[in-house]
């Protein structure tokens, strides 16, 4: 048993030594320099053509941090502009329209370039510069729509319509009369799709939103509002403005300055460039199809994504038997070695129950921004993750493992006591390998489950697989394929993984004809009393 338990741990070494060298090594990163001539600039990088995320630097992309792809669009070049007057090189902090404010006001980014309107509830918590782009208000519809001739606010009656989630744009729904509020989208990307599959007649946006995506599907129509009597939107609300943190006033002038060379024409000039530039659909050549074609583009960013992915899942795995195994710690007889040890217990009691008790997708928002803000620590955003994962998937697994460790038989505990052996012996050697094979089918069930749930994490913008997946999609506008791949990875990788798992619980289950009363090279085939051995 001695042997067979070291042969696991063995291999569960190299695994972890495996899927860490994968993660890293495998690609290059960007790490943005933590130093004064680096100017952190935060936008989604998903919403063409004001950003996107690209796989190479082509056409005057900057890098994107923590990644090996870079970022482009209007708001880019407008950021580059900026940079280069501070004389600082840009930098891209990737991040999801929810957590740009707070990625702003935790310090984690210098400035928010991502469409944003200045809307007095945004004012309370940031700053803004002077609008840089003023735009049109329309309702994205198909053209065979019966919506698409819509001339008043009312002709919108019984239209399924969304928009952005934190915007303005879903408030605007409210104008439309009759219209039926669907609940509010992540992002550009899934508005999109859901136009193309009809689970919604249209959703609201801006006018260059139009343009972008009209760019690549000619069967849309833009629905003037501005245009419709009775529509109103105040002026912070019709233009867009770049966010700064409150109280960095030498910044806030700088960037107004700024602007203040950018002429009309020079902005016009670079939001069609933008335009141009955006990622098309239908580049697939005739020779190769879309798998083929995706592949040979983003082949590294989805190989670095399963990467990432398994090394978030391993690592929680292995956290949560370590935090079960100090959970299982014999009271000692010394009165501070018992309160000590009392005191650890009960903190890992507090932290089971908490995080058993929330979401991770909640905890990922509170660590990764919570901790910047309040505490001015600013973690990278693989060692959040890491961190996220390994103690919310903790949780769960110590008590997957402290159940597998208090059912192993007390006489196992007293035999192994009786030999002189000290806890440490008597858990490596007895009691976890007989521990972990009992509860080794719910320690595969937590691994898979943890493969999928760091899926949560592009809430902070983790490139794990799923991350990758939706940024393909909104690149390549092939929705239904490009998620059904990002399927069928998974399916691969909790396969491959269920096999392993399988694999290793056959090795610990030793030797079937083995016989308490009998001779073990008598009962036993050769091949087996040489296992034994």
């Amino acid at each position: 048993m001695k042997s067979r338990f070291r042969w696991v741990a063995a291999l569960m070494a190299i695994l972890l030594s495996l899927f860490i060298g994968f993660s890293f090594n495998s690609h290059e990163t960007h790490a943005a320099k933590k130093d004064s001539n680096t100017l952190k600039i935060g936008m989604e990088a998903n919403y063409p053509p004001y950003n996107w995320t690209q796989p190479t630097k082509s056409n005057g992309a900057v890098p994107i941090d923590g990644s090996n792809s870079y970022a482009n669009g209007y708001d880019v070049q407008i950021a580059k502009i900026i940079g280069k007057r501070l004389h600082k090189k840009v930098i891209v902090e990737k991040t999801q329209w929810d957590g740009l404010l707070p990625a702003l006001t935790s310090g984690k980014i210098d400035l928010i370039i991502a469409g944003m309107s200045p809307t007095p509830e945004r004012r309370k918590a940031i700053n803004f510069s002077a609008p840089y782009r003023k735009s049109t208000f329309v309702v994205i519809t198909n053209k065979a729509s019966k919506y698409s001739n819509a001339k008043k606010l009312t002709d919108f009656k019984g239209a399924k319509l969304t928009a952005q989630q934190g915007t303005l744009h879903y408030d605007l729904i409210k104008q439309l009369k009759g219209a039926k509020r669907e609940p509010a989208m992540r992002d550009f990307s899934a508005m999109r799709q859901s136009l193309a599959s009809g689970t919604i007649d249209g959703y609201v946006a801006e006018d260059i939103e139009f343009e972008s995506y009209h760019n690549v599907n000619p069967n849309i129509i833009a629905v003037n509002l501005n245009k419709m009597a009775g529509f109103h939107v105040d002026h912070d609300d019709s233009v867009t403005s770049i966010g700064v943190k409150k109280g960095n006033t030498k910044l806030l002038d700088e960037v107004n300055a700024t602007l203040r060379t950018i002429s009309n024409k020079k902005r016009d000039q670079l939001m069609s460039q933008a335009v141009k530039e955006q990622p098309k659909a239908g580049n697939e050549t005739k020779k190769e199809n879309w798998l083929v074609t995706t592949w040979k583009q983003y082949g590294g960013m989805i190989m670095s994504g399963i990467g990432m992915t398994l090394l978030l899942a391993l690592v929680g795995t292995i956290v949560g038997l370590l935090v079960g195994i100090v959970r299982t710690i014999p009271t000692p007889t010394t009165r501070g070695k018992r309160w000590a040890l009392n005191f650890v217990k009960w903190l890992l009691s507090v932290y089971v129950e908490i995080f058993r008790g929330t979401p991770m997708m909640v905890q990922a928002a509170v660590i990764y921004y919570g901790i910047a803000q309040f505490w001015h620590l600013n973690l990278n955003r693989t060692l959040a993750a890491l961190i996220i994962v390994s103690i919310n998937t903790g949780a769960y697994l110590a008590e997957v493992i402290r159940g597998g460790i208090i059912s192993t038989p007390e006489g196992q505990f007293e035999a192994a006591s009786a030999l002189g052996m000290t806890h440490n012996q008597r858990m490596w050697h007895i009691i976890l390998p007989q521990a972990i094979r009992n509860c080794l089918p719910s320690i595969t069930n937590e691994f898979i489950v943890n493969i999928k749930d760091t899926s949560v994490l592009s809430i902070i913008s983790v490139s794990e697989l799923f991350f990758v997946g939706t940024t393909i999609a909104s690149q390549s506008f092939k929705f239904f394929p490009t998620y059904l791949m990002i399927s069928a990875i998974y399916l691969i990788l909790t396969f491959t993984i269920t096999r392993i798992f399988n694999f290793i619980e056959k090795k610990l289950e030793g030797n079937k004809n083995y016989n308490l009363m009998a001779n073990q090279v008598q009962v036993g085939t050769p091949k087996d009393a040489e296992a034994n051995n």
